[in-house]
């Protein structure tokens, strides 16, 4: 059975397994691990706030009201792919409206991954925690390959379990995650004004968290405080970053501290002790190291030879 637990001042619908969510949208359960559901067979339902405890991959029309994400994120309309995984809420509040689900969901199971290649490597997948406004928007060519992807897997379910079963159905599943990536990367670039625009609000974040008291009360900023700031989630984040500057977003905050600490450095006024603490360190060793690594000289032979 489904179940309904209370989570701050809202219902969250507990949907634990793949067949528990077939059953939800009056789809036969095909395999107890793997399926893949026809929304439009589901009921009209209210909006509802849902926690998964498998990954899904929702290829979603426009417009269906199913799942929460913004509309100005949108570049084609042709359909959109929302991933979830294990454990992640999402959905909008009930609003008392009714609405017909429509679109196509994979879900799968984490058990049905265990000894597979994909089972190892699933959490380089890092849209599985995107939010759900970091959709990946399709093109028709692109949405005909994940639909073929999908026809091959309902496949596989259709033909009956085999010895041979297991290893197909991952291997396209894997396939369509993979096709995902290149996705996402064609996104990346093709949304690139969008991105400069994040990437010069983060240059502005960091230099305003730098220049403030905030590194002496909370610290070197973080991966996550930083994508919080710009509203986005720290793995798209960090993708993003990395696909716009050929840096992780750690090795870019690192790079900018590093930039600022050799400004700091000409102020002969304060000793190097000081200045870690103001960027933020703990402990002025922890600086140091960080800026020899960096910087090539320790803080105070850069300082000597300037």
């Amino acid at each position: 059975m489904n179940q309904i637990i209370e989570k701050g001042m809202e219902n969250v619908l507990m949907i634990n397994s793949v067949g528990q969510f077939s059953a939800l949208n009056n789809n036969e359960t095909l395999h107890p691990l793997v399926n893949i559901v026809d929304l439009s067979k589901a009921d009209e339902r209210q909006n509802r706030r849902s926690n998964y405890g498998f990954y899904a991959v929702f290829l979603k029309e426009i417009k269906c009201g199913d799942l929460h994400y913004g509309c100005n994120y949108y570049d084609y309309e042709e359909g959109t792919l929302v991933f979830v995984g294990p454990g992640q809420v999402i959905g909008v509040e009930n609003n008392g409206e009714l609405y017909q689900p429509k679109g196509l969901a994979l879900a799968f199971h984490p058990d049905l991954l265990k000894g597979t290649s994909l089972g190892r490597n699933i959490a380089d997948y890092n849209f599985f925690s995107y939010e759900v406004y970091e959709a990946l928007h399709l093109s028709e060519t692109e949405r005909k390959i994940i639909l073929d992807c999908y026809a091959k897997i309902r496949y596989e379910l259709d033909h009956g379990i085999d010895k041979h079963s297991k290893t197909l159905i991952v291997s396209n599943i894997e396939l369509l995650l993979n096709y995902c990536i290149r996705f996402y990367d064609r996104q990346f670039i093709t949304r690139e004004n969008v991105n400069k625009g994040i990437l010069q609000k983060f240059e502005e974040l960091l230099s305003g968290y730098l220049n403030s008291d905030k590194p002496k009360e909370l610290g070197l900023p973080s991966v996550a405080y930083c994508a919080d700031q710009l509203n986005l989630s720290p793995n798209y984040f960090g993708d993003l970053i990395k696909k716009e500057t050929g840096k992780s977003a750690q090795e870019y905050i690192q790079f900018k501290i590093m930039d600022v600490a050799k400004e700091m450095i000409f102020d002969a006024s304060k000793s190097v002790s000081e200045i870690a603490y103001e960027l933020g360190f703990k402990y002025p060793q922890h600086f140091s190291r960080s800026f020899k690594h960096h910087v090539g000289h320790s803080p105070n032979e850069y300082r000597n030879l300037n």
